[in-house]
């Protein structure tokens, strides 16, 4: 029996990247071969993944494959050259339930690989030359295979529908234009393609803004997941240590007690031990002389007992029962009740603390919005509510920034201070940061001291090094600053400045409602007067900040609330 002959055409040895014949042909470990130039240019893209993938099956391949020339490939690539040998159209060609027929094809019907609307009709690509070589056929328009030609033509008319009608918004022919649409508001079917195109194109620009708008939402909030676990976990771990320290210093306390008490049961049973013996010894004298003289008063010869009575020796001294006193039975009660103080003070204390630990717990917040806000505070006592305790962070401080009482004070000093060098620390604006991050609902006051103190709230990632407007609090879109100055106030963001109005006052107050998007400053007197409230959307963490401009010895100070 004579072996069929394998059959092999320009499709079998094409690279599927530039659809031309294979060029310097190689293979990649998965089996699928590329022209070596179009599969680097593929892999080059791909660098900063550092995951090299098959563009047909995307299996992925780490390292990078080394790639060498097909040496087959390339032979059998020359031979096609040679020969111009094509083979028989294979059976992907063929039309399927799901595929466009060529209309012209007799018998099976091969894929079509274009329509056109002129024809109505779909073409193979063997059909489809005519349209490429006869000089009528050129001008038609071809579009990609459609099972839906006959919409294009008018039911009523049977012409094809040029026309589109803007009153009735539809398509039609040109002698529905002349019957029925008489009159309306037509323009041509490409005309009003090319002006649904570009709403289309608008359409899409404005859903692809929304995507990019929501990716980078779900990134944030991805990142907010990262914070409150990584923050939750380190918290987790102190508090273990610390209440480990805390067990650890009760067990000593425990031993303390237990090797002291004991210390002192051992001294006072053995002096108890001691008098006892003395006492049993006396007792065993006192008996051995009772006998003598038991003994002595039965002799009744006279001679003999007033000889043997000089001979009784003397009694010692005795032991007076004044000496023993014998104390309540309490002995070391005392001591369990001292313990038993300490105990219910610790509980006391535990019991006072952990409504402020479980509190705290309770207050963390996130991103997300709660279908119920509470109402916003109205009186100074329920800003108090939501004072927190700031402190100033000496790695953010510019070096002429001096921090004092315990990172609450700052003064604009002539003289750089001997700070160490650090990443965070703003190099040319007199400004610094808290230390805390701002989430929730908080409220802090500052005591100015001075004309050119401007208070500020902005994100941790502000730029730090350098004299842009990125570094500068209210420059940027990551920054909000009121300025105070002797006789006005400015708000500041983005570079934008809006004049204040209010009564002056050396104390500033600055409510932040991190969820509900609400930054509000207040001048802080007798009474408390709103100077300018900010609503937007916050989408990281704030740190409070300060900013010095004018003079020497101005100061700042975060008062202390509670």
């Amino acid at each position: 029996m004579a072996q069929k002959g394998v059959q092999l055409g320009q499709e079998t040895l094409s690279c599927s990247i530039c659809l031309d014949l294979l060029k310097d042909p190689v293979t990649v470990p998965c089996g699928h071969s590329y022209c070596m130039k179009c599969i680097k240019s593929h892999w080059d893209t791909e660098v900063e993944k550092r995951v090299y993938s098959c563009p047909q099956c995307r299996q992925d391949f780490t390292p990078r494959p080394v790639l060498r020339k097909s040496t087959m490939l390339a032979d059998l690539v020359e031979k096609l050259k040679k020969t111009g040998l094509q083979a028989a159209p294979a059976d992907h060609c063929y039309a399927g339930s799901e595929d466009v027929a060529c209309d012209v094809c007799t018998g099976r019907k091969l894929k079509a690989c274009k329509s056109c609307l002129q024809c109505l009709a779909s073409y193979c690509e063997k059909h489809l030359q005519s349209h490429f070589e006869a000089a009528p056929l050129k001008k038609h328009k071809l579009v990609e295979p459609s099972k839906k030609l006959q919409e294009n033509v008018c039911s009523r008319h049977n012409e094809e529908m040029k026309v589109f009608c803007r009153t009735d918004q539809q398509s039609i022919c040109l002698l529905c234009l002349m019957d029925e649409h008489k009159g309306h508001d037509t323009v041509s079917a490409a005309a009003e393609w090319s002006e649904r195109q570009r709403e289309l194109e608008v359409s899409q620009q404005n859903i692809r803004q929304r995507i990019q708008d929501r990716e980078k939402d779900v990134k944030l909030l991805q990142q907010e997941v990262e914070a409150i676990n990584g923050s939750a976990d380190k918290t987790v771990g102190n508090s273990e240590k610390i209440f480990t320290e805390l067990i650890r210093l009760m067990e000593k306390r425990r031993s303390d007690v237990k090797q002291q008490v004991r210390s002192q049961q051992q001294t006072e049973v053995s002096r108890v031990r001691e008098l006892q013996e003395k006492l049993e010894q006396e007792i065993t004298e006192l008996k051995r002389k009772d006998a003598e003289l038991e003994k002595l008063s039965h002799t009744e010869d006279h001679n003999q007992f007033l000889h043997d009575y000089p001979s009784l020796s003397p009694l010692s001294e005795s032991t007076h029962s004044s000496s023993i006193k014998i104390r309540p039975l309490r002995f070391f009660e005392a001591v369990t009740t001292a313990v038993s103080e300490v105990r219910d003070k610790l509980q006391d204390v535990l019991r006072e603390k952990w409504t402020n630990i479980s509190q705290t717990v309770t207050e963390v917040d996130v991103l997300l919005s709660e279908p119920e806000p509470e109402p916003e505070p109205k009186t100074r006592a329920e800003f108090l509510k939501y004072s927190r305790d700031i402190t100033l962070d000496p790695n953010t401080a510019h070096t002429l920034l001096l921090l004092s009482k315990r990172n609450r004070k700052v003064t604009l000093m002539s003289e750089e201070q001997s700070y160490s060098s650090h990443p965070d620390r703003f190099t040319e604006y007199w400004q610094v940061l808290s230390k805390e991050s701002l989430m929730g609902r908080c409220y802090w006051e500052v005591e100015r001291r001075g004309e050119g103190v401007y208070v500020a709230v902005t994100y941790k990632n502000i730029s730090r090094a350098g004299s842009s407007d990125e570094c500068l609090f209210g420059c940027n879109d990551k920054s909000w600053r009121l300025d105070c100055d002797s006789n006005s106030y400015d708000f500041y963001y983005n570079n934008v400045r809006t004049p204040v109005s209010g009564p002056q006052s050396s104390r500033v107050g600055v409510y932040l409602d991190h969820r509900a998007g609400i930054l509000s400053f207040y001048s802080i007197s007798k009474t408390m007067t709103l100077l300018h409230r900010v609503q937007t959307t916050f989408t990281q963490p704030l740190h409070a900040g300060l900013r010095f401009v004018y003079s020497f010895g101005d100061s700042a100070e975060l008062c202390k609330l509670k």
